[in-house]
């Protein structure tokens, strides 16, 4: 199998933050960049040759992106199955459809681990409000219930206390065929990024440890500062994911670690992950140059951590208040970085990061959150 070299064009399905840094990466090493995204006007536009404006479930227009280009690529989990199998007749597509239809929905995605072996918390696929109440009667105690399709940062999830409340919680997701999962007693959680190229060979990067607020990312550092036994495990089981599914590109695995001691995989996105944006200044090769070595089946990059690198997200509800954001008094903090995407503000959307570097992950944690203190209140 030959590389495939700089010069050629690569193609995006999805435009957005994840496919403007991946583009920038390839741009960086001398590709072309194509994408796709229904926002003529999006995150991507900046650094892209050319947008095809068109939805993600677009079949023609899939294809005659993938027409363009030597290899295909997608930042975003929404794109129509069938809008991906055109793209593919066309081009390599990396990760492939096949990747794509069993993580785009969750009961698929745990049926898929659950039949590997894959450490998983109780779970259950239900398709109707009793069902719902089944589950949570059974289990006897708190639950989530995620909709089996769609749904990111928190939004397309609901909990519940017992049974009665599961009930409301499924008709209020619209009713329709969800995951439930019993609620879990969590010490922490963390990420491995798995990085795959077609001619096998395969990197991970250290653990990102995570926080959330609200369903979304807040804060995320690199190192993590895990006990090595739970790292060496969660890198294992990530690896042994991406080769079951035979990714090709990228494959971020969440995981839950619980008070008793049991790691638990959460969820997969074959994509660039916020966990580890930090990669950028953390590692050795970004996640994004990482992409595009393992679509265009290049040798791997470093994933050794030169520096210590915590993250922050920047919501849009940054922007929406009296003032604007400070963004001096940020930037004056030692060793922090801003990255903004260029989107308009709106609740709760994802408009930026912070990124600070440290001698230790705790002073790089310290450092972030104080900057993101002096950007203003959300």
């Amino acid at each position: 199998m030959s590389p495939i070299l700089p010069g050629s064009t690569i193609g995006f399905l999805g435009g957005g933050q994840l496919g403007l840094m991946a583009a920038m990466a390839a741009r960086s090493l001398g590709y072309r960049v194509v994408v796709l995204d229904p926002d003529p006007s999006c995150a991507a536009a900046s650094v892209a040759d050319e947008v095809l404006a068109a939805p993600f479930d677009d079949a023609l227009a899939a294809e005659a992106l993938a027409g363009r280009c030597a290899v295909v690529t997608f930042e975003i989990e929404r794109i129509g199955i069938q809008a991906a199998q055109a793209a593919s007749r066309r081009a390599p597509l990396r990760p492939g459809p096949g990747v794509l239809e069993v993580i785009q929905d969750r009961a698929r995605q745990k049926a898929f681990l659950a039949g590997r072996g894959t450490p998983l918390g109780a779970w259950t696929a239900v398709t109707n409000a009793a069902e719902a109440a089944a589950a949570a009667r059974a289990w006897n105690g708190p639950v989530r219930l995620k909709a089996s399709r769609g749904g990111y940062d928190g939004r397309g999830q609901a909990r519940a206390a017992g049974p009665e409340a599961a009930e409301e919680a499924f008709l209020s997701l619209g009713g329709v065929p969800c995951v439930i999962e019993q609620e879990l007693d969590l010490a922490l959680e963390l990420s491995v990024l798995v990085a795959r190229r077609p001619s096998g060979q395969t990197v991970s990067y250290p653990a990102a440890r995570n926080w959330h607020e609200d369903g979304i990312l807040s804060r995320s550092v690199m190192p993590g500062f895990l006990p090595a036994n739970v790292e060496a495990r969660a890198s294992t089981i990530a690896r042994h994911i991406s080769t079951e599914l035979r990714v090709e590109g990228l494959l971020a695995v969440e995981f839950f670690l619980t008070r008793s001691g049991s790691l638990l995989v959460n969820e997969l996105s074959p994509r660039p992950h916020n966990t580890f944006h930090a990669t950028e200044t953390a590692c050795a090769t970004s996640q994004f140059e990482q992409l595009i070595r393992a679509i265009c089946d290049l040798p791997l990059g470093s994933t050794e951590i030169v520096r210590p690198t915590a993250l922050t997200n920047l919501l849009g509800d940054l922007w929406l208040g009296p003032a604007a954001p400070d963004v001096a008094a940020a930037l004056a903090c030692p060793g922090v970085a801003l990255r903004l995407y260029g989107k308009a503000p709106r609740p709760n959307r994802k408009l930026g990061h912070l990124l600070a570097t440290a001698s230790t992950p705790r002073e790089a944690l310290r450092r972030v959150s104080e900057a993101r203190l002096l950007l203003g209140p959300a």
